[in-house]
């Protein structure tokens, strides 16, 4: 199997992770507007999340909020369901990812 190979499959799979995982985080984002108002607001007010022009603190607030695992004392099972999903898909979006650039590099360096 060549190197190329190889790397065109990693990046696949991590292209396709990485269009579940946008995709789960705008059905999140959907979701919490009516779970979490509170939260909705801090994180997401208008459609310009995902835009360049969007506001990055808005952003890492809602990181920090999936990566410390706040959302487990909400009372729905839904979103509690909801923000584990989006928090394994980004789990799994950088090892992929990390996976990826040692492909890249050990197919670089050992010439296959």
């Amino acid at each position: 199997m060549s190197g190329d190979a190889i790397i065109i499959a990693i990046f696949s799979v991590l292209l396709v992770n990485i269009i579940r995982y946008v995709s789960s985080l705008r059905v999140l984002l959907t979701m919490m507007r009516e779970a979490n108002p509170l939260l909705y607001q801090q994180v997401a007010r208008g459609s310009n999340f995902f835009s360049p022009q969007g506001d990055i603190s808005r952003q890492k607030r809602l990181y920090h909020y999936i990566r410390s695992q706040e959302y487990l004392h909400h009372h729905d099972g839904a979103f509690i369901a909801k923000c584990n999903k989006v928090r394994h898909l980004f789990v799994l979006m950088l090892c992929l990812s990390v996976a990826l650039v040692v492909t890249l590099f050990f197919v670089a360096f050992s010439g296959l």
